[in-house]
């Protein structure tokens, strides 16, 4: 029995010691938001005091110490995420995932990312400040590789930490570059249509750019089978780590506003995921201030603020992406036809590592034109080599001196020299300042083909069609204090350059009119009205989409049910409250009305053309037209289907699944039980881990472009699970600059184990704000202080 006794009270001390050790564990793998360092090459003591939400405030006597700290303290919240977006354009996912991202890997690895970072670098001034603050901010990086605590995911995912270099932070402008390019999702199956139905269905999906649209102003084989859009639609599904989407910015000039002084509003539009995108810091030296906000492993935010300017983005949208089918030599397939006779295909050797598996080796070949595309994506049914020219790899990359430049202005001027240097992603810079400048620059490398061809198509590789003219920065969009007070951009159509209306993939008019309806109806706007406008979810086209389909339909031909659906909708005003019933109804219709509308011609493309801006700028259109070469059912042979068979098809579907689907009881189909948000972490898509590292799911307000844009992708499920949406929303009053307010959509930590992992959810949700600290009375009361000393 005595031993038995003695074999309890080892084994209860050994249970106290193995939970003790887990507790300790756990705790070690926490950010440091209190205490004492050291860091290498520091010239001075840096102090940094973390806010109640996590951000902090570097106090440094020069900007390298600052930097270096930055690095560190940015590698604590976010090294998980800094690991995962280097490795999207370089190819190695599937070093961390293993065989199901080679697909992935195969396709960034060919796209010519890498080698434009390589000739970029070889190229930079390493005398220049910027180069110097990036070496210090990733040498802050790489000292809390060796000397901080090993992030939870590194344990589960199996890899070891390497240290970064200024490559990867190319990488990540390459990545960011690349999914805000929308052309290989829209020219392929454009190109599908016209060689596979005709130019008369083409001519009715083709966008003509209307004039009193609403403008940014400036001073036969009916099924067709996808292939290149199809395959990168899957790769981005695939991604651990968030696509860029669209965005809204608006700058309020001193003539509009209650307080005489400049408002600054900016929601840059991202795919959810988890950690949020934006990593936020504040650094404060004798001769340098900046409010800023980071992607993963770049030195210099995008977005930021001080005391005298704001500054953010959103997507231009332009075109900067061309396809050309290419004409392989019949005797030699290295080997394609141009105007001057064969030339040989450049071949790149690629190698990919993968997790538990052998290396995959695959050979890349390049045109004058670009990668060609068929070998990097499987599943092409197109045997013609389609080779891919962007605009992003062809000159150098100056992303790094445009960070470094806009955060480090000191007029107008010198921004604008800044944000000229730009050529690929196209971004709508925005300003606004103290001394009452407010400005806007589509900021792009932008170019016209000397022949008159259709950049929405894949172009002849063996002609002249490639012939461009690049057009000086002085005639891209641009507005600097412009008469009517005020400028924004909501990634629609800039109005006219050099003598045409640029091409591009804008988005639909919805957000920008509103935006703009918005701001026309006063001139003493406060803060807090643009606190509620930021939040805004009322649509500006969905009444008038639903005018046109439903104010002359014969209601006769519909149950008491389908007509009350019909009367909800007739009335709403476009609110997409979580309360409103209309918004379900709605959805659910429109989905009906484009696969009765378009799917019987074009087969499985038409989940891809599904959500296409090409579609949400076609359907205000196609609804109205009496006329369509796209009503009739082409599976139905003896019936010539019309528009009014059908919207009276489409609406009696949508009510029927929604019963099924909600219930009998129209009035229990609220918004709230079909729109909801999750933000997903790569490891919470493992269901024992979910709850630990996703944040959510929610029940949300919003809807697809409105203004508080939380978007979805229409499908036939009948749920619409938030896809994307404001990655950080801020308003900037320079009346009052020390109370600018703003808020991330989960929280500022990366580490799941930080309180600041998801302590913003509920506010985001809520519309609510935080404030951005200036104050430094305010800033140093903190009890949160971490001090970083000179270790040599």
């Amino acid at each position: 029995m005595r031993i038995f006794k003695n074999s309890l009270k080892i084994l209860a001390i050994l249970l106290v010691l193995i939970i003790a050790g887990g507790f300790l564990f756990k705790n070690s793998l926490k950010p440091d938001y209190k205490g004492d360092l050291e860091l290498t090459s520091l010239q001075n003591k840096v102090e940094v005091f973390y806010d109640d939400y996590g951000v902090p405030h570097i106090y440094a006597q020069n900007e390298l110490d600052a930097q270096r700290t930055l690095g560190y303290v940015h590698a604590q919240d976010r090294l998980w995420q800094m690991e995962l977006i280097r490795r999207i354009s370089a190819g190695r996912l599937s070093e961390l995932f293993g065989e199901k991202l080679v697909r992935t890997d195969k396709f960034f690895s060919g796209l010519g990312i890498e080698e434009a970072a390589e000739k970029a670098i070889k190229n930079i001034d390493k005398t220049s400040e910027a180069y110097q603050l990036s070496i210090a901010y990733l040498d802050g990086v790489n000292q809390f590789i060796k000397s901080g605590p090993t992030p939870i995911e590194f344990y589960l995912t199996g890899i070891e930490k390497e240290e970064y270099t200024l490559k990867d932070v190319y990488n990540v402008f390459g990545y960011m570059a690349f999914s805000f390019a929308i052309a290989h999702k829209t020219d392929p199956i454009l190109t599908e249509i016209k060689e596979k139905l005709g130019n008369e269905y083409l001519k009715e999906l083709d966008i003509i750019i209307d004039e009193n649209t609403t403008l940014i102003k400036s001073e036969k084989n009916p099924i067709i089978e996808s292939g290149l859009a199809q395959a990168v639609n899957d790769i981005y599904k695939s991604l651990p780590i968030s696509p860029f989407i669209g965005s809204n910015s608006w700058v309020i000039g001193a003539d509009k506003t209650n307080s005489g002084k400049v408002i600054f509003a900016n929601d840059p539009h991202i795919a959810f995921a988890q950690p949020s995108v934006w990593y936020q810091s504040h650094i404060i030296t004798p001769n340098y201030e900046m409010y800023g906000y980071n992607l993963a492993l770049t030195p210099f935010p995008l977005l930021a603020h001080n005391r005298k300017y704001a500054y953010g983005l959103t997507m231009f949208a332009n075109d900067d992406i061309d396809f050309y089918f290419e004409e392989n030599n019949p005797k030699n397939n290295n080997q394609y036809d141009t105007p001057n006779g064969f030339e040989d295909y450049q071949i790149l050797k690629k190698n990919i590592k993968v997790k538990d598996g052998e290396t995959i080796s695959y050979d890349l070949k390049v045109s004058k034109h670009g990668p060609i595309l068929n070998d990097i994506i499987e599943h092409i049914n197109d045997d013609r080599p389609i080779a891919m020219d962007w605009v992003y790899t062809k000159f150098d990359n100056k992303l790094l001196d445009l960070s470094y430049r806009i955060s480090h202005a000191n007029s107008l001027e010198e921004f604008k020299k800044g944000v000229a240097v730009l050529h690929a992603p196209g971004l709508n810079i925005m300003y606004g300042d103290a001394q009452n400048n407010i400005a806007w620059f589509a900021s792009a490398k932008l170019y016209k083909f000397t022949n008159n061809v259709n950049r929405k198509l894949i172009l002849n590789g063996n002609s002249t069609d490639d012939q461009k003219e690049y057009l000086d920065f002085s005639e891209n969009p641009q507005a600097i204090n412009p008469s009517w007070h005020y400028v924004y951009s909501a990634n629609n159509q800039p109005d006219s350059i050099a003598g045409m209306l640029y091409p591009g993939y804008y988005q639909p008019e919805d957000r920008a009119k509103r935006i703009v309806n918005l701001l026309e109806q006063k001139n003493d706007f406060t803060k807090e009205d643009v606190m509620v406008m930021i939040n805004d979810v009322t649509s500006s086209m969905t009444p008038t989409i639903v005018e046109r389909a439903f104010n002359n339909i014969d209601i006769n031909v519909f149950s008491d049910k389908q007509k009350e659906a019909i009367q909800i909708l007739m009335k709403w005003d476009g609110n997409y409250n979580l309360e409103s019933i209309a918004p379900t109804i709605y959805n659910r219709f429109m989905y009906e009305f484009l696969a009765n509308t378009y799917k019987d011609e074009l087969g499985k493309t038409f989940n891809i053309f599904l959500n296409t801006t090409q579609q949400k700028k076609t359907t205000p259109a196609q609804i109205a037209r009496e006329k369509s070469i796209w009503w009739d059912d082409v599976n139905t042979v003896t019936i010539k289907e019309t528009r009014k068979d059908i919207l009276e098809k489409s609406l009696k579907n949508a009510i029927s699944f929604l019963e099924n689907q909600l219930g009998n009881n129209l009035q229990k189909w609220t918004w709230n039980r079909v729109h909801t948000i999750e933000h997903q972490h790569p490891i919470g898509k493992i269901a024992s881990l979910r709850k630990y590292f996703n944040v959510g799911p929610f029940s949300i307000n919003g809807g697809k472009e409105v203004i508080n844009n939380l978007a979805y992708n229409l499908d036939s499920t009948g749920y619409y699970k938030v896809t994307s949406g404001p990655s950080t929303r801020r308003v900037i009053d320079f009346s009052d600059v020390e109370n600018s307010v703003s808020i991330l959509p989960t929280g500022q930590s990366g580490n799941p184990l930080s309180k600041h992992y998801n302590d913003q959810a509920e506010k985001y949700n809520k519309g609510e704000f935080v404030k951005m600290l200036l104050n430094e009375k305010e800033i140093k009361a903190s009890e949160n202080k971490l001090v970083f000393a000179p270790k040599d």
